[in-house]
């Protein structure tokens, strides 16, 4: 017993020894044991990270194909409430093709634009903070689409609208609203509508880009086979 008195001391040091260099937690990483809550904490953020990023691209690549806007009912920019009289006077009128041309180049205006988006949220979700993770990862289906459109709207806005106003100008849209509108007010007795249409285009867009990227999140949230890497696999399957 006297003999392996010392033999035990010993061990305890070393142990000590261990702790206080760091050595025991590389020990404990290495055998798969847990780790401190800062570990787990880094990686539930990069794990958000990734499924924002992940579900950001996947939107901008759907909306920004022909017909992503146009095809999908659920994000389709429909004639303004503002001028939806005139579309139905025009329509009656026998200029209903003209009405539909007018909406399908605002559906083009936003696919063209989307791509432009891709930068953006790629910078914003460098800024998710820890914190900002543990709440996101605890909230809703769609939390942290939730968190990135309230932290990013603002830019995007100022950011996506000359990119709008440009594409429609490329793809007849201004055009075809002046056409549109002119016939209308050529009509007797018809009250005058006004509208801005780039800040109409542009906030449609950005809210069928946040709806779709919405849509991603809540499938790598419930969809297992949405987890395509392995640390989407490890926060989200808990």
């Amino acid at each position: 017993m006297r003999k392996a008195f010392p033999m035990l001391l010993l061990a305890l040091l070393f142990s000590a020894t261990l702790v206080r260099a760091g050595m025991l937690e590389d020990v404990m990483k290495k055998a798969g044991m847990p780790q401190s809550g800062g570990a787990g904490e880094s990686t539930t953020a990069a794990g958000l990270k990734e499924a924002l990023s992940i579900g950001a691209k996947n939107a901008v690549r759907l909306v920004s194909r022909k017909d992503g806007y146009f095809g999908n009912q659920a994000i389709r920019i429909q004639m303004p409430g503002k001028i939806q009289q005139a579309a139905n006077v025009l329509g009656k009128m026998g200029y209903q093709k003209q009405v539909d041309a007018f909406v399908l180049s605002m559906n083009r205006a936003a696919e063209k634009a989307a791509p432009k988006a891709k930068a953006i949220f790629v910078e914003a979700i460098k800024g998710m903070s820890i914190s900002d993770a543990k709440k996101i990862l605890g909230g809703g289906d769609t939390a942290a689409t939730e968190y990135f459109k309230e932290k990013t709207s603002a830019r995007l806005y100022d950011e996506f609208k000359p990119v709008i106003s440009s594409s429609m100008d490329q793809v007849g849209t201004t055009r075809a609203y002046k056409e549109m509108m002119g016939k209308y007010e050529a009509v007797p007795f018809v009250p005058k509508q006004s509208l801005d249409l780039d800040h109409y285009v542009t906030n449609k867009a950005l809210d069928g880009l946040f709806y779709m990227v919405g849509q991603e999140e809540k499938k790598i949230r419930t969809d297992p086979a949405a987890r395509v890497t392995d640390l989407l696999r490890k926060v989200f399957g808990k």
